[in-house]
């Protein structure tokens, strides 16, 4: 086999593995909500142990393009590729531990009452689903639109979470009682606008690959 031909199939394997990983995240998104929304206790824990599958292909990625680079020495495009892989699997790797963090929130939380329906988080969590796979899907076909359709997409959580904060927040002012309930509820939407926070950085790398330009792409 030419070297050049292994190399794009290993390069297409890179790919494989990153969308594995991300396709395995968003699914521990989905769980989680699920546990939130129902209170689930044990589809809360069975998502925490998913976890270790997105550390064990994080950690195949990292060796994998550690050994492209030291054995085929790549250039240019072909070396931006490489280095964004690297990139995107750790923040893929951090948005799965914030879906486990989101996760042991919602087994202490199992067993309090909400005061109000369950409707900004869940919209948060659908949006954040699909700039993941937005983004995801923009590294493998090299679509700059669909990094551009991310961006937007984010604003839309940033909005979300700041007017659930500011609600939230009114909310304890008016009864302290409600402390206990609203904090958790903050804290699984400061996680989530994080979880976006992550995907943008992916998103960022794409463009690198891309153009050659590193550079913030939401102010």
């Amino acid at each position: 086999m030419k070297p050049r031909k292994r190399f794009d199939e290993e390069l297409a394997e890179l790919d494989g593995l990153i969308l594995r990983m991300g396709s395995i995240s968003q699914d521990m998104l989905s769980r989680m909500m699920r546990a939130l929304a129902d209170r689930d206790v044990k589809l809360a824990e069975d998502t925490v142990r998913i976890d270790d599958e997105v550390d064990t292909l994080n950690f195949e990625i990292e060796t994998k393009c550690i050994r492209l680079i030291a054995t085929q020495q790549p250039q240019a495009r072909d070396l931006r590729r490489i280095i964004a892989a690297l990139k995107i699997s750790g923040d893929v790797e951090r948005i799965a531990d914030y879906a486990v963090d989101i996760c042991l929130v919602v087994k202490e939380f199992a067993d309090k009452p909400l005061f109000k329906p369950l409707e900004d988080i869940p919209r948060m969590q659908e949006v954040v689903n699909r700039m993941l796979r937005e983004t995801l899907d923009a590294f493998v076909e090299r679509d700059l639109e669909l990094v551009y359709k991310m961006i937007a997409d984010d604003e839309i959580v940033d909005t979300l979470y700041e007017n659930l904060y500011v609600e939230l927040k009114n909310f304890m002012k008016q009864d302290p009682s409600l402390v206990d309930q609203a904090v958790p509820l903050i804290l699984i939407a400061r996680y989530l606008e994080r979880i976006a926070d992550h995907i943008t950085n992916i998103g960022e790398r794409v463009f690198y690959v891309e153009t050659g330009e590193l550079k913030e792409l939401h102010d």
